[in-house]
């Protein structure tokens, strides 16, 4: 049963790094947007389109992942 919990433990300490790898891959997303509008400000609404089409798609598989560790803490446990 110790075993289990811990095990228990483990998956949603996973689950929760999303949100971490998360938060890291859209501070790079929007570096590369800033980079990009510097680079052809024309295309500014395009890239801030996407960047906020991308930034939701990311900010989806953090909330995933928050509840499957909330299931794996509340419900598994």
């Amino acid at each position: 049963m110790e075993l289990a919990r811990g095990l228990v433990a483990i998956g949603a300490g996973l689950a929760i790094m999303t949100g971490m790898m998360t938060g890291a891959g859209q501070g790079y997303a929007a570096g590369k947007a800033v980079e990009a509008v510097a680079r052809n400000p024309e295309a500014e609404t395009k890239i801030r389109s996407m960047l906020i089409l991308g930034g939701a798609i990311a900010e989806t598989c953090a909330i995933y992942g928050m509840l499957i560790a909330f299931l794996l803490m509340f419900v598994f446990n």
